[in-house]
């Protein structure tokens, strides 16, 4: 008999951790429905969800609370929103662009960060060559639909200057921490193009992608097709009618070696 209750007991624990170990991995799950859904965020930001599809790209991702993400080119902070409520009170959102960034979304993240109390966002403004960025401070890095843009060049028209790719690339690597996260999402490019079409049809070849980052100490973790559109023809402007929200993305996950 006591065999018995002894053996009721255990199946009683086990079952009690094995309910909280549910418990907990749905909370982890759940953090990024939970910030997409999150109450005040804008009917165009709502609209942009159903293509960029925010949730799903940040759980590959593998973005956690208490995290401490740059996000990289963040424009107006659309993804540093989000960022914000899954890394909570306890993590930190640097939100990252150069002068032509800013000029372009006319500082729309000011408003952002005011209107929703994004206490843990943290906005600045750099010249890509000197980022200023701490060694080893940082969780991850996320660069959405922006890694092209540091191939593109054009001062005349936008202000946009060339820029030294490998010392951004190696600047990002000296900021994360070893074994930190890089989310790189971007639009797709015809196979073998590199970076030739990044200035006119803003694209760029996903293999060039991968060999830049693993060149430069990032290990490729895992990619996605969450954002893939087979239809796409990979031949016309990214940004723009008719493929405005219609291209097809590549997602990959990379981590610093070490």
């Amino acid at each position: 008999m006591r065999m018995i209750v002894l053996d009721r007991r255990l199946l009683a624990a086990m079952l009690l951790v094995a309910n909280l170990w549910f418990c907990c991995a749905a909370s982890a799950a759940d953090i990024y429905d939970a910030a997409v859904a999150r109450a005040g965020r804008s009917a165009d930001d709502r609209q942009r969800d159903v293509t960029d599809r925010p949730a799903d790209v940040l759980r590959f991702s593998g973005i956690r609370p208490g995290m401490q993400v740059l996000d990289f080119f963040a424009a107006d902070g659309y993804y540093s929103e989000v960022l914000s409520y899954t890394v909570g009170p306890k993590g930190h959102v640097l939100l990252l662009n150069n002068t032509p960034y800013d000029k372009f979304v006319k500082d729309a993240w000011k408003d952002r960060i005011a209107r929703q109390h994004l206490k843990n966002v943290e906005h600045v403004t750099v010249d890509p060559a000197h980022m200023g960025l701490k060694d080893s401070s940082l969780d991850a890095v996320v660069m959405v639909k922006v890694y092209h843009d540091l191939y593109w060049v054009d001062p005349e028209k936008s202000g946009w200057p060339k820029i030294d790719v490998p010392s951004v690339l190696d600047q990002l690597a000296s900021a994360l921490k070893p074994g930190g996260l890089l989310l790189v999402v971007d639009h797709s490019a015809k196979p073998g193009s590199g970076s030739s079409v990044a200035g006119t049809l803003h694209r760029i070849d996903e293999e060039f992608m991968r060999k830049d980052f693993e060149s430069h100490g990032f290990k490729f973790v895992n990619k996605s097709d969450l954002l893939r559109r087979p239809e796409d023809k990979l031949d016309q402007i990214s940004f723009q009618e008719p493929m405005l929200g219609k291209t097809d993305r590549f997602v990959y996950l990379f981590r610093k070696g070490g």
